[in-house]
């Protein structure tokens, strides 16, 4: 029940900012999206690796969210940012593994926040469409393998999920996501669409089963505990972390 009214809330917010929120409302919203991720992946790191400075990246990460020019050269700095932090631990031979975890965590989490903004400037529709893919893919994933799971996906990183399960999102999540995307743009090309739905929702599987690995790795069971139901923030948008960059890069090649 917690989960259902965890995404009844969310959703219809989430849906308005997309489409009808003014591009600073949006832009907030993302940011504070953006920064409670990062503070979740840097509470899980800090199981491992204490000496890394979770309140540094704040802003690089916002930097690289919303400057528009040169995301380039603010990666380079924020990897030579990552070195100088590093250098203070006292443990010096932890300091490669924990600069190379600060760049990770800055690039995974506000970079692919960044393709939100990139998707939006394109359509509203393109970024709804790279969020509505995983809010219905996990939901087919979740009612399906506890009815039908029988076959584990990858019981090493999360036991619960079944093959049955992720054929259950990659189906019901890739349908509903393009007879959405085709209500907006009627002009889809259907067959292009529909394979870059599989290909994203599976990419979408793969982000939740990676934010599943560095959780087991630390021993947690969820990043947070804001949203009843779901954990934290980082576990409610693990997948599409993963597939809004999918569906930027691949957007091109539909658009053809």
């Amino acid at each position: 029940m917690k989960r259902i009214l965890t995404a009844l809330i969310l959703g219809p917010f989430m849906t308005w900012v997309v489409f009808w929120g003014r591009y600073e409302i949006f832009a907030v919203t993302v940011a504070v999206l953006a920064s409670l991720c990062w503070y979740e992946f840097s509470k899980i790191a800090k199981q491992t690796h204490p000496q890394i400075p979770g309140w540094a990246g704040y802003l690089p990460g916002i930097t690289l969210l919303l400057v528009p020019q040169r995301a380039e050269l603010l990666i380079i700095l924020t990897a030579l940012l990552a070195l100088v932090l590093a250098m203070r631990g006292s443990d010096l031979s932890l300091a490669l593994p924990s600069a190379g975890i600060f760049l990770l965590g800055i690039v995974y989490i506000f970079g692919a926040w960044r393709t939100a903004i990139l998707l939006r400037e394109i359509s509203p529709a393109w970024l709804f469409f790279s969020i509505v893919i995983n809010w219905i893919g996990d939901s087919a994933a979740f009612y399906a393998g506890r009815a039908f799971g029988k076959h584990k996906l990858a019981p090493a990183i999360s036991p619960g999920k079944t093959w049955e399960g992720a054929i259950a999102s990659l189906l019901f999540g890739s349908i509903v996501a393009v007879a959405i995307l085709y209500y907006f743009i009627p002009t889809l090309n259907l067959p292009k669409a529909l394979l870059m739905a599989a290909i994203a929702n599976a990419f979408g599987q793969t982000g939740d089963l990676a934010e599943s690995a560095l959780k087991r790795g630390a021993g947690v069971k969820d990043s947070g505990t804001m949203l009843p139901g779901h954990g934290g923030w980082l576990d409610r948008v693990d997948s599409s972390l993963f597939t809004m960059p999918v569906v930027y890069i691949l957007y091109p090649w539909l658009a053809k």
